[in-house]
């Protein structure tokens, strides 16, 4: 950008000439010519569009480890941006490492270990205790929030390679093989896919031989609700942004950040045509001209995965008159998981919750109508339509209607992903689906949904596992994330590893969670618990509080001092 250089008199003493001094370059960071130089290379010829400043500060973090504050400024001037910009969105991330001016960068390599609830239980903070020192101080060691492999607990992430059930004498051996990166998982590939009869029912729509009318019906009839965690029928939200005048948008949701949510990822790194086959039949029957799909930034051998398929896909299209398919990286922010917070980021900003009215589904991607939907449910559309809306509505227990996929971790035999009937009650999960409690652990308690959807007692364990049906208990089921606790655990402690997340991964745009959060954390942090106290700011967070997040960050202390009051007075 050329400034003008503007000339500055100096009244001199009287009888001198008076003497000008010109300001030389614009105020702000100048330019190093290396940096600039470096950038450049980096982005190649990749557009300079503000929507892309994410995907590209992750080229500049993979190739150098870390975001000097250099290269943050010549990435600001090569994209037009003012450098508070770039610094703000660089900032905001957990996973970009911003090296200020004079300061040393980081080690070139980082392990993380997950400090999720799964994973405490699994001894994550002894492994985290035991390997800076085995691992020496050219490895940065961190504790991370969730990573999303919550049945692997205790998960390390040395690099972008997971490593399940970790032992530091593990860890150590990935790091001395140099074997930091994530292999592509084994998967359908696009020629199996198709060869198996893929997207045959995508050309039918597109060739005419199904209305769309007809197709939404199904998936009324079906039942088929939003599975990410807010449950709204997925029928009901085409025909609302249908609705709305073009050109419109689809935006997917992988970041999946639920602490004990994994399912997405299971589905993904097993088939991931089939929910590619689900979103392009919805933007058929809804119209839509362009699909985003965000990717939480963990899962690094998905990522490589879907680039590979989606570029298969495109290369020999099963049908013209597909809309183009964008893949965007998220970097490590939980509340990226909630819709509006999703399109920021997308957009290239900070990942900050809208103020609603307008909804997504009015003005959401880049100011259109926008549909957004979870991975899962779009995984079901294909097998729904072919199969018919009573094949999944035939599925269900105890009153309910369909199929859930529950992402089971804890104190179980056997954790992963569970598909049962919707409505199946933990103990039936448990017995019938994970092979029962560990050896020498009785069922003590659950959370329902994850970290968000409270936590429950062992004596509510016949309650029906559904949308709707443990609002009345205080909780939740979200996105079917089941963390089951034993007679070897706390309530208390589950509550405090929650909120401690919750408080890290809050925005900060709004009081109510940014200092709810962290006063609650250092309430039930204290050995007594002033329950009133507690009571009236989990009812400002919920009332008050801009989005999900802090909404329902109480959920869990609520649940502690409702269910479990006997641990309170022991403490």
């Amino acid at each position: 950008m050329n400034h003008p250089i503007i000339p500055i008199a100096r009244i001199g003493d009287g009888d001198g000439p008076s003497r000008q001094r010109k300001r030389e370059a614009p105020k702000g960071r100048r330019i190093d010519p290396q940096a600039l130089a470096e950038v450049q290379a980096l982005l190649g010829a990749a557009p300079r569009r503000r929507d892309l400043l994410i995907e590209h500060l992750h080229t500049i973090q993979d190739r150098f480890g870390c975001l000097p504050a250099g290269h943050l400024a010549a990435l600001a001037q090569e994209m037009r941006l003012a450098q508070a910009e770039v610094y703000e969105v660089a900032s905001f991330y957990h996973h970009f490492d911003v090296v200020k001016e004079g300061e040393a960068p980081p080690a070139a390599l980082t392990v993380r270990v997950c400090a999720g609830l799964s994973c405490e239980m699994a001894g994550a903070q002894a492994l985290l205790a035991k390997l800076p020192a085995l691992l020496g101080r050219e490895v940065r060691v961190l504790e991370a929030p969730c990573v999303g492999r919550c049945e692997q607990a205790p998960v390390a992430v040395a690099g972008q390679r997971a490593v399940p059930q970790a032992s530091a004498e593990q860890v150590l051996g990935r790091v001395a093989a140099g074997d930091t990166r994530e292999p592509v998982p084994e998967h359908v590939d696009y020629a199996a896919y198709r060869a198996a009869g893929g997207y045959a029912l995508l050309r039918d729509c597109l060739a005419g031989r199904h209305q769309a009318e007809a197709v939404i019906r199904t998936l009324e009839d079906a039942g088929l609700r939003g599975l990410g965690g807010a449950g709204f029928p997925l029928g009901r939200k085409w025909r609302i942004v249908r609705a709305e005048a073009g050109p419109r948008l689809m935006a997917v949701n992988i970041d999946e950040g639920e602490p004990g949510t994994f399912k997405d990822r299971v589905y993904l790194e097993r088939d991931p045509h089939r929910f590619l086959e689900g979103a392009l039949v919805a933007a058929w029957a809804v119209g839509i001209d362009a699909i985003y799909i965000y990717l939480r930034d963990e899962y690094h051998g998905c990522r490589a995965m879907l680039e590979a398929e989606l570029e298969a896909l495109r290369r020999d299209p099963p049908a013209p008159g597909m809309p183009p398919i964008h893949l965007r990286r998220g970097a490590g922010a939980y509340v990226c998981g909630e819709e509006s917070a999703m399109i920021e980021s997308i957009e290239g900003r900070r990942g900050m919750p809208r103020l609603r009215p307008p909804y997504v589904a009015q003005v959401g991607l880049f100011g259109r109508p926008t549909l957004e939907h979870n991975f899962e449910s779009l995984h079901w559309v294909r097998e729904i339509l072919e199969r018919g809306a009573g094949w999944f509505a035939g599925h269900g227990r105890h009153g309910r209607r369909g199929l859930r996929s529950f992402s089971v971790s804890g104190r179980v035999r056997e954790p992963g992903v569970k598909l049962a009937p919707a409505g199946i009650t933990v103990r039936e999960l448990i017995a019938e689906y994970c092979g029962g409690m560990q050896e020498g652990h009785a069922f003590y308690g659950y959370l329902p949904g994850g970290a968000s959807g409270g936590i429950l007692p062992a004596s509510l364990g016949d309650v029906p596992l559904d949308f709707d049906t443990l609002q009345p208990y205080g909780c939740f089921i979200g996105s079917a994330a089941i963390v089951v606790l034993s007679n070897h655990d706390s309530a208390v402690a589950a509550a405090r590893n929650a909120l401690a997340f919750f408080k890290d991964e809050s925005c900060g745009q709004c009081t109510p969670c940014r200092n709810g959060t962290a006063k609650a954390l250092d309430l039930i942090r204290r050995p007594q618990w002033n329950t009133g106290l507690l009571g009236e700011l989990s009812q400002v967070m919920r009332d008050a509080s801009i989005c999900g997040l802090g909404q329902a960050a109480p959920n869990p202390v609520d649940c502690v001092i409702k269910y479990f009051p006997h641990e309170l007075e022991g403490a």
